[in-house]
């Protein structure tokens, strides 16, 4: 395919790994830019080039060779995506099905993306400095999110919005996942039976595991917070078997 789609990203952010778990499911051949967040150098999110281009500043970001079309954050990515290429098993175009997808998407933002402040920061990225009071702040947030899947979302349907996983499911998962013993080792699911058959479920969606190596490479986290070279370690293995597995999407 030529103008392969451009994915600004590195592959340990949560948001990257939703778009690009997409992505593989769909097997769309596509270029990755390794693009790290918050630097001003030339491959940074905040150097003048890139700001130029979004100017949010933030990863994931795509660029469309094809059309020139620019667009960041990861939700507007993933339904981008599948209105352009009509991927309707993942992003319903009956008005109502998708109405709730969007519904979880809009809930999402200040609720199960705390995870990642409340859980997965203050331990992989301590040099952010997060305050206690942020922290525990996430952690009410994420709490609240969490016993929402487990006694609302999840507790007639197999998925979040039905029968059949959609970007809300990735979404979520990014989020909630990466807690799970296999990768960080975070949080314990065990009070959560249906959150737990979901995650399991999950598992299983096609494009998991490859969007998800970097986070098996960074392995438990739960004792002892990584080294900034650990997380680079992890971010560049993740990054070549990615860049592996697209020579083998035609």
């Amino acid at each position: 395919m030529t103008n392969k789609l451009k994915i600004y990203a590195v592959p340990m952010s949560q948001a990257v790994r939703a778009v690009l778990w997409v992505l593989f499911n769909k097997e769309l051949p596509f270029e990755l830019v390794l693009t790290i967040p918050g630097s001003k150098d030339e491959n940074g999110s905040r150097h003048p080039d890139y700001l130029s281009k979004f100017p949010n500043g933030t990863i994931p970001a795509l660029e469309d060779p094809e059309s020139g079309f620019l667009l960041a954050e990861s939700h507007a990515i993933m339904c981008y995506l599948c209105n352009k290429y009509e991927w309707t098993d993942l992003y319903p175009n009956q008005h109502e099905a998708r109405a709730k997808v969007d519904d979880f998407l809009h809930y999402h933002h200040r609720n199960i993306k705390e995870a990642s402040v409340g859980y997965f920061a203050p331990m992989a990225r301590p040099d952010l400095g997060l305050t206690e009071g942020a922290i525990n702040m996430s952690k009410r947030l994420f709490s609240n999110g969490l016993n929402a899947l487990e006694t609302q979302w999840l507790e007639k349907n197999s998925f979040i919005t039905g029968d059949e996983a959609t970007i809300a499911d990735i979404a979520a998962y990014v989020e909630v996942g990466q807690l799970q013993s296999q990768f960080t080792n975070l949080f314990d699911f065990e009070p959560f039976p249906n959150v737990t058959r979901w995650l399991n479920a999950m598992t299983q969606l096609k494009g998991h595991d490859d969007s998800h190596l970097v986070l098996s490479e960074l392995g438990d986290i739960s004792k002892t917070p990584p080294e900034m070279e650990d997380l680079m370690t992890a971010n560049i293995k993740g990054f070549k078997h990615i860049a592996q597995k697209l020579t083998e999407i035609k």
